[in-house]
């Protein structure tokens, strides 16, 4: 097995002495992606040079043996990443060999410790890093040795015993916030239950439950207090909620974690809103929109005055899509200040401040000193009080360009809202140039998607559910279905797309406005005027096989309810 340990001088030779301390100091899970950065190559094609290079065969797919952890330890499986496998069929090992899977060159220590447990010599295969870790994840939870109680050495003082549960506890929480950084989650929620601690991550919008080890309820009340302590929250205060924020450090990403605790029957429900500061801002293109829609917002963000709402429930992706327009529209010529709770991503060029209630610096007062600089352009995170929304109305009235967004269920409630916050229907007419009601569809995974086959009438109904035209084109239209592979973790969707309707203020709609209208009636108007409900978005998508119908079904209601 000598040729293992062969060394990647030739391979990494090219590469800076910095390049190859980082790479040195990083833990084995990370060493084949960073290496394929610094290389600029994709991940599979620096896994087949390192493969090439010391003589370990590479394998795209692999089952694992039966009962893994009684061929190798749960710890040394979390601890090196690597899964005990069943043989190649084309491999030909001895009986006294355990052949392995792993995303880095084994060394001798791993060699060594594999062969004193195990009593079989490692004989080595490398995989895809992405692969191994989610398999991992999958059958033997998140860092699921951190809390072994076989770890805990029985005869060390008490002392040390506390010592060795608290670091225990601190690399269990940190690999639970590493996962959720990789799986692409938004949010980690730590449930309390009666005999056991849930935890579970929002991943495009749906739930996912994590495995985590058994005896984990044993350790419930060190874990919520680790994370308040990350917090600096009050870890004696049990019985009212709390709220605070984390700064999480990983590499070249950096979270700013939202902390929200609540109590409950059986502790304190812990929830953890994840934004990654160094989040790519997304494309209009990126967004969804169509063609036509661009357009109209393209119109309407050159103007250099009035209002856009962007209107949705909380998670639509409405601060995603505020930033995408100013970042269209950031020129150098153009003054632009954002006001938000929090700042999501960071946009170079703009600027960019954060509300603090704590200490008085709400939206509204945030915004009566925004009016002071000089700005063009004026973002604001929420309108959540008449304040706000009068004096972003005046604003826009004085010749700013200000956006915004609002929590409603379509484009024309934005209006009613804004009328029920005791704003006068002639300022709302007068500086609302374009409302943009969004929802997020979960978008198909390319790699597994196939087509649907529904029984007759179904479809048909559907579209009659969704106001879409029953006609031969549609129902002889092509639709994908979900399916499920390894790419996706067998859920059959990855990432998330947005479906919007966009309402402009036509003459008519002012009229509508200024006279106290209701939001059906608005609704109804802009519809003959051409505007696309979100479902007709929607069914846009369906068609170019960017999601399923039952995602956009979803939203039928909504249309079905106020147009009939």
């Amino acid at each position: 097995m000598e040729n293992i340990f062969m060394n990647l001088e030739p391979l990494l030779g090219e590469l800076s002495e910095g390049d190859r301390s980082a790479l040195d100091l990083l833990p084995r899970e990370d060493k084949m992606d960073q290496l394929a950065l610094l290389k600029n190559l994709p991940t599979r094609d620096a896994l087949l040079q390192v493969s090439k290079q010391v003589n370990i065969p590479t394998l795209d797919s692999f089952s694992l043996v039966d009962s893994p952890t009684e061929h190798i330890p749960l710890r040394l499986i979390h601890e090196y990443h690597c899964l005990p496998i069943d043989f190649p069929s084309n491999s030909n090992l001895e009986s006294n060999s355990i052949a392995l899977i792993t995303l880095w060159l084994p060394d001798k220590q791993m060699e060594q410790w594999i062969f004193a447990i195990c009593g079989k010599t490692p004989h080595w295969f490398l995989g895809d890093p992405e692969k191994i870790n989610d398999t991992i994840t999958q059958n033997f939870g998140v860092g699921s040795d951190s809390l072994d109680e076989s770890e805990l050495i029985e005869d060390i003082t008490e002392e040390t015993s506390e010592e060795d549960e608290d670091a225990a506890i601190i690399r269990f929480v940190n690999e639970v916030i590493f996962k959720a950084m990789s799986d692409r989650a938004t949010d980690i929620h730590f449930e309390p239950n009666r005999d056991s601690l849930q935890i579970r991550y929002r991943i495009d919008g749906e739930l996912i439950s994590v495995r985590v080890p058994d005896n984990l309820v044993r350790f419930q009340g060190a874990i919520i207090s680790r994370l308040k302590i990350m917090a600096k929250l009050n870890i004696s205060e049990k019985r009212r909620p709390q709220d605070g924020r984390i700064t999480f450090s990983s590499g070249e990403s950096e979270l700013d974690i939202r902390i929200s605790t609540f109590p409950t029957m059986y502790g304190e429900s812990i929830s953890l809103r994840l934004l990654n500061q160094k989040s790519k801002p997304l494309t209009m293109k990126e967004l969804g929109l169509s063609t036509h829609e661009e357009r109209i917002l393209e119109k309407v963000l050159s103007s250099p005055h009035g209002i856009i709402l962007v209107t949705g429930p909380t998670g639509s992706g409405k601060s995603t899509s505020l930033t995408a327009f100013i970042r269209l529209i950031n020129r150098p010529e153009r003054r632009i200040i954002t006001v938000e709770d929090p700042v999501e991503y960071e946009v170079p060029g703009i600027n960019q401040t954060q509300v603090h209630p704590e200490i008085g610096l709400t939206f509204a007062q945030s915004l009566r000193s925004v009016l002071r600089q000089d700005p063009d352009v004026i973002m604001v995170g929420e309108i959540r009080d008449r304040e706000t929304a009068d004096i972003g109305i005046r604003a826009s009235l004085t010749g700013h360009l200000v956006l915004s967004t609002l929590h409603t269920n379509d484009a024309p409630g934005a209006l009613t809202r804004l009328i029920d916050m005791d704003i006068e229907p002639f300022l709302i007419a007068s500086s609302v140039e374009l409302i943009v009601a969004q929802r997020l569809v979960r978008k198909l995974c390319p790699y597994c998607a196939q087509p649907a086959n529904y029984e007759a009438g179904y479809l048909e109904n559907c579209l009659k559910l969704m106001n879409i035209p029953v006609t031969e084109e549609n129902l002889n239209h092509p639709i994908y279905t979900a399916n499920g592979c390894e790419k996706c973790r067998n859920i059959g969707f990855k990432g998330r797309i947005g479906i919007f309707e966009c309402l402009s203020v036509s003459e008519e709609i002012h009229e509508q406005i200024v006279q106290k209208a209701s939001a059906r009636a608005i609704r109804q108007t802009a519809l003959e005027q051409g505007m696309r409900s979100l479902t007709q978005s929607g069914w846009n998508h369906v068609k170019q096989g960017l999601t399923t119908l039952e995602e956009v079904m979803r939203y039928a209601e909504i249309d079905s309810e106020e147009e009939n």
